[in-house]
């Protein structure tokens, strides 16, 4: 899993349930899911990086 704020990028390896320090990252200010959110194979991004997205996506 990798979440992304801004130039922050955090990676996360979760086996199954995803850790609280993950579903915190994975939150907005307001509460809700960081945008954008996508699942490609067993890889989840959410937030937007360049570096992060070009990792993932080449």
């Amino acid at each position: 899993m990798v979440v992304a704020k801004g130039k922050k990028v955090d990676i996360f390896s979760t086996g199954g349930k995803a850790p609280k320090a993950c579903v915190d990252a994975m939150l907005g200010p307001t509460g809700n899911l960081r945008a954008p959110c996508i699942r490609t194979g067993k890889t989840v991004v959410v937030g937007f990086n360049d570096e992060a997205f070009e990792d993932v996506f080449g």
